[in-house]
């Protein structure tokens, strides 16, 4: 069982990417509104992988996947961006996520996603 959490504060923009990870019987979404909730997630649960959404009250992006690695440094990440593949792969370098997302990800992005996410795991679930 792969358990993932999703944070964001904008439930609708998300709710195709997250129909595409729930559809997967091998996933457990737990979905948070905060970066503060997503750190407390991380630190009980520890969880495959972490989802920030861009836009959250508390938190950027980016500084909450080195909270999240302070947390558990074994989470995997993957964050909403603006930014370009280059411009994002240039502001992440060294925190290991694992990818980045487009703005109003979809079905298609989840499962690209899992996809990678099995592979960094080594197809265990």
């Amino acid at each position: 069982m792969l358990r993932i959490v999703l944070a964001t504060g904008r439930p609708q923009v998300m709710q195709a990417f997250a129909a595409g990870l729930s559809s997967n019987p091998e996933v457990r979404l737990e979905q948070v509104d905060s970066g503060a909730e997503a750190l407390e997630v991380a630190r009980s649960s520890a969880p495959h992988l972490v989802i920030l959404d861009t836009g959250l009250a508390d938190h950027e992006p980016l500084e909450l996947v080195q909270k999240l690695l302070m947390v558990n440094a074994m989470v995997n990440t993957a964050v909403v961006s603006p930014l370009s593949e280059e411009e994002f792969h240039e502001a992440s370098e060294g925190l290991g996520v694992l990818g980045r997302l487009p703005g109003e990800p979809g079905a298609r992005d989840a499962a690209d996603l899992l996809d990678k996410l099995k592979k960094i795991l080594g197809g265990m679930g």
